[in-house]
C-alpha cells in the first residue's frame, strides 16, 4: 500500500518539524471535518426541499432514519458557508491618529470586524483578522476574504466596487452615495439629509477578485453605522441570503436605522432588489 499521510508524517525524524506538519495537519483535517458536516446536512435539507421524506433519504443513502434525524439537527449550519468555507480572513481599514501619529481601527470598525469574526465562528469557521493599510493597499487576491471598507479609503477596493454591474458608488457635493444603475435610484445616508436622521446605505456584494480566481465579500456602508447595519442584517438574515444567492456574486443595497446615541442598529433590511450577477 502506498504511504498515507499520517506515515509520512510520523517518519519525520527532526521533532521539532514533526510537531509543526502534525500540527499543519490535524488543523487541515479538522477544517475537512468542518466542512463535509456542513456539506452532508446540505444535502439532507435540499433532498428533503425536493419532497423526500427522511425515511427515504435514509434509505437511499444506507443510513438509519435516526441517523439522518441527527445529521439534520448537528454540525455546522449550510448558510454559513454564505461566508466562506475553512478559513475565512476580516479585513477592516486602518486610520492615521493624527494625536498619536500612529494607525489604528476605528471604534465602529472594529465592532463590525468583531461581530462579522462572531458570526463566522459561529458557523464553524475558522476566522483570521488583517487590515487594509492606511494608504489603502489590500490584497484582494486571496481565497475567504471579508472585507469592510469602502472605496473611500482604499483604491484597490474602488477598483473592485467598478466591476459590479448594477449597484455603483459616486459622490457630490452633499458626499458619498450608492446608485442602483437599473432602476436609477439613489441611496443616501441619513447624515446628509436636513434635517439629519439615524439611518444610512451600505453595500453588501460578492465582487470578483482582481485576479480572477473566485470572489470576496464587500461590505461598506456611507458611514461606518451602515457597515455595522450590514453586519446586523446578515445575522439575521443569512440563511434567506444563502437561499437566494448560494456562494455566487450579487450586489445589493441594505437600508440601515440606528440609534442616535449608540450607534447601534435597529433596523436592517433590503433597500434595493438583490441582484445575483449572472455570469458567475
Amino acid at each position: 500500500m502506498p504511504p498515507t499521510d499520517l506515515d509520512r508524517i510520523a517518519a519525520i525524524d527532526d521533532p521539532y518539524r514533526l510537531l509543526r506538519v502534525a500540527t499543519e495537519r490535524l488543523n487541515a483535517a479538522q477544517q475537512e471535518v468542518t466542512e463535509l458536516a456542513r456539506l452532508r446536512r446540505r444535502v439532507i435539507q435540499e433532498l428533503h426541499a425536493q419532497g423526500m421524506s427522511y425515511a427515504q433519504i435514509a434509505e437511499k443513502a444506507g443510513l438509519s432514519r435516526g441517523r439522518i434525524h441527527q445529521i439534520r439537527h448537528t454540525g455546522p449550519a449550510p448558510e454559513g458557508a454564505f461566508l466562506g468555507t475553512g478559513m475565512v480572513t476580516v479585513v477592516t481599514p486602518l486610520r492615521h491618529d493624527a494625536e498619536t501619529g500612529r494607525s489604528m481601527v476605528a471604534l465602529d470598525d472594529m465592532r463590525s470586524g468583531k461581530r462579522l469574526e462572531d458570526l463566522a465562528r459561529g458557523f464553524g469557521l475558522n476566522v483570521a483578522t488583517d487590515n487594509v493599510t492606511v494608504d489603502g493597499q489590500i490584497d484582494l487576491n486571496q481565497d475567504g476574504l471579508l472585507v469592510i471598507c469602502g472605496p473611500r479609503m482604499s483604491d484597490a477596493m474602488r477598483a473592485a466596487y467598478d466591476t459590479d454591474p448594477v449597484i455603483r458608488w459616486d459622490r457630490d457635493d452633499k458626499g458619498w452615495m450608492l446608485i442602483d444603475t437599473r432602476t436609477k435610484q439613489v441611496f443616501r445616508s441619513g447624515t446628509q439629509a436636513d434635517p439629519q436622521q439615524p439611518t444610512d446605505s451600505a453595500f453588501l456584494g460578492r465582487l470578483p477578485r482582481p485576479d480572477g480566481n473566485g470572489s470576496f465579500l464587500a461590505i461598506a456602508g456611507i458611514r461606518p453605522n451602515g457597515s455595522l447595519g450590514v453586519v446586523h442584517f446578515l445575522t439575521n438574515e443569512i440563511a434567506t441570503l444563502w437561499g437566494q444567492v448560494d456562494d455566487k456574486r450579487f450586489s445589493c443595497v441594505v437600508d440601515v436605522e440606528y440609534d442616535p446615541t449608540t450607534g447601534e442598529p435597529v433596523r436592517a433590511e433590503l433597500a434595493s432588489p438583490l441582484y445575483r450577477h449572472e455570469q458567475s
